[in-house]
């Protein structure tokens, strides 16, 4: 018992590693004050010649990643495919091409108004033949209703300008017998007036943001008014209400002319195909024209028969 007390406990006697182990001295750290500034970033170090880079993502070498190319939107929406006619190259081809056609038409009328105006032979074998200009006006009425109305002709390629060249020709004799019965100053000053107001309505057009295709249906209530207005003028004929009559019939054709040259342009809410520029030079041909005939109308001058 007393040897049992007298034994020390083994952990007492063994000493502790803290206490056997080695001292080493202290890592060397920077003195104080410590830097206080922003730390400057390593310079690149220069790649040695002949070095590989090796093949990492573009996020790793600062290159950014370029889009693939989607899919072809015609393909995918093509309701949203916007038309060919927006192209300002087409519109402005479009344009010159039936303004062109337009002027090649008013040449020749005007050319063939001049011949039976100045003539005295040619104008009185005109009036001598009325059944030419009969003829000619059902050619006209024919022809010119198959261009405005049926697409197919007006676009096939080159039944439409055979088809336009006829017209033109039936119009050009019709507006020259016509004009072979008023005296020559009156032909004159209505030529020149008919051309002045159709620059003028054409630059307006071309230049103003009014939208006047939106105005058809005005348009066609006032034609008709017109027509009854000429319908019962011939029962009450006087030289004040021929005047009149004429005003209002240029005035109208006027309007007309307005529409279709924005119709050409395309500029406001609806325009023509590029495909119809035989019907666009018809059009304004003919509203140039009724102008014309309104105008001479006005002046008079015509004989009693």
């Amino acid at each position: 018992m007393t040897d049992v007390e007298n034994q020390k406990p083994v952990t007492e006697s063994v000493p502790s590693y803290g206490a056997t182990a080695p001292m080493y001295a202290p890592p060397p750290y920077m003195p104080p004050p410590y830097p206080t500034g922003p730390v400057m970033n390593p310079q690149p170090v220069p790649v040695p010649v002949g070095f590989i880079p090796p093949n990492l993502p573009p996020e790793e070498v600062g290159i950014t990643k370029t889009e693939e190319p989607g899919p072809d939107p015609a393909a995918v929406y093509p309701e949203l495919i916007v038309s060919s006619f927006d192209d300002k190259i087409i519109r402005k081809a479009f344009i010159r091409k039936v303004f062109s056609v337009v002027t090649i038409q008013l040449l020749v009328t005007f050319t063939v108004v001049c011949v039976f105006t100045f003539s005295n032979t040619v104008k009185l074998a005109v009036q001598r033949n009325i059944w030419v200009y009969l003829s000619s006006y059902i050619i006209f009425v024919v022809v010119g209703t198959c261009l405005a109305v049926f697409s197919s002709f007006s676009r096939k390629h080159p039944w439409n300008l055979v088809g336009l060249s006829v017209v033109t020709l039936s119009l050009s004799y019709m507006v020259g017998t016509v004009a072979s019965y008023h005296d020559t100053p009156a032909v004159i000053i209505a030529l020149g007036s008919t051309m002045i107001i159709s620059f003028t309505i054409i630059i307006f057009s071309a230049q103003t943001r009014l939208d006047f295709t939106i105005c058809n249906g005005i348009l066609l209530i006032l034609a008709i008014d017109l027509l009854m207005f000429g319908f019962f003028s011939i029962f009450f004929y006087s030289t004040v209400l021929q005047i009149v009559y004429g005003c209002l019939g240029a005035l109208l054709y006027a309007l007309f002319l307005a529409v279709d040259c924005q119709l050409v342009m395309g500029r406001q809410k609806y325009s023509l195909d590029p495909e119809e520029y035989v019907f666009g030079a018809l059009i304004i041909y003919l509203d140039i024209i009724m102008i014309f005939l309104y105008i001479l109308m006005i002046l008079g001058g015509g004989s009693k028969n």
